[in-house]
């Protein structure tokens, strides 16, 4: 049986977070799981957790709980409780809600272009090429996920952002693992030159096709890891 009592150590210090402790407890964990240190099927013991955050039971608890709705973590029972396993069957679905999301967002943006948003998507492009360059995929991650906001955020739909938030869960784990990829990266810098390059043509539809084909990307690169990792897949 797995144990994350080693892995609570990789937790990141809760000033790093905000809100009440419980709010703080909640992103620390998640993020945890979101960055694979707490790895899929592996057991969550509270008292490593506990110990590492400095904190007492109940905000774990109540952590637990929360990432129990989230679908990020499976309680059985006078049992155990762990990570849950990512789940083809929800990452192809989330993976749906958002491109209906976020195809919508970018045919916006082109069609009402925005030279400031431009600039900040420009200047978005710079950073993720020389996070590639340092092979700092954590930092680009960040930086991939702030790109999509500020195309969302052109909107001005504020549950937008929740709903992304919400169905992105499952998917985020599945991107951390694949950006060391040999490639992957570097296709992705590239997806997003495409996504640029259609806003500043005002191009809702060429826009829409290479937001497609960007976000097409996960599951089509996802399979083929659901064959060589089958321990870290709900069957």
């Amino acid at each position: 049986m797995s144990t994350l009592t080693a892995d609570a150590k990789k937790l990141q210090n809760l000033d790093a977070f905000s809100g009440l402790l419980s709010d703080r407890v909640y992103e620390a964990m998640k993020a945890a799981i979101l960055s694979l240190d707490f790895a899929p099927g592996s057991v969550l013991r509270k008292g490593p957790i506990c110990e590492a955050l400095g904190v007492s039971r109940t905000p774990v608890a109540d952590a637990i709980l929360k990432l129990e709705a989230d679908g990020l973590v499976e309680v059985i029972p006078q049992s155990a409780t762990r990570v849950s396993k990512m789940s083809m069957k929800e990452i192809r679905e989330d993976a749906f809600l958002r491109e209906a999301l976020e195809v919508s967002a970018v045919e916006y943006a082109a069609l009402y272009r925005d030279d400031a948003l431009l600039e900040r998507l420009t200047q978005s492009l710079r950073l993720q090429s020389e996070q590639l360059e340092m092979g700092d995929f954590e930092a680009f991650f960040k930086t991939d996920q702030a790109f999509h906001k500020l195309i969302l955020d052109c909107c001005k739909v504020d549950r937008l952002h929740d709903t992304i938030r919400f169905v992105s869960n499952h998917m985020d784990r599945a991107r951390l693992m694949l950006l060391p990829a040999p490639g992957r990266s570097a296709d992705t810098v590239e997806e997003h030159r495409q996504i640029v390059a259609a806003i500043a043509n005002s191009d809702p539809d060429a826009a829409r096709v290479a937001m497609q084909t960007h976000l097409r990307q996960l599951i089509k690169r996802l399979e083929p890891l659901e064959k060589e990792r089958p321990d870290l897949f709900a069957p």
